[in-house]
């Protein structure tokens, strides 16, 4: 679990730095590398809860398990992204009225998404036959 956990920060960061640099030689300059990586951290942090939760459910074996970790992680997910999201543009001035906070933070959503199911299903036990 260590090393799918290790997986999914070192390939999130990869992915910030391979989209980020360029948004900020395209014109985006400092503000892009900040927003991006604020909405990075935010997704970074539940995915890596989700997985622990997800990888443990797994391995347990039972059904309801399974089941409550992937329902339960989805919604966690989203609840502590938009909630911490909602809470930045609120009480925060420098992330208040920027739209490009959220499309970063969608687009940071998805590949975090992607990558940690990924490695979730990587990390399952083999079937039982």
């Amino acid at each position: 679990m260590t090393r799918r956990l290790l997986l999914l920060i070192g390939g999130s960061v990869a992915f910030w730095l391979l989209v980020a640099l360029p948004a900020r030689l395209l014109g985006g300059g400092d503000r892009a590398v900040l927003l991006s990586g604020t909405a990075l951290l935010l997704c970074l942090l539940p995915m890596a809860g989700t997985l622990v939760w997800a990888s443990r459910a797994l391995q347990a074996g039972t059904p309801e398990e399974q089941l409550v970790s992937v329902l339960g992680g989805t919604g966690l997910r989203m609840a502590l992204v938009l909630g911490g999201a909602w809470a930045l543009t609120h009480w925060v001035p420098y992330y208040q009225g920027d739209l490009g906070f959220w499309v970063w933070l969608l687009i940071c959503y998805l590949f975090t998404l992607a990558l940690d199911i990924g490695l979730v299903l990587a990390g399952r036990p083999p079937a039982k036959v």
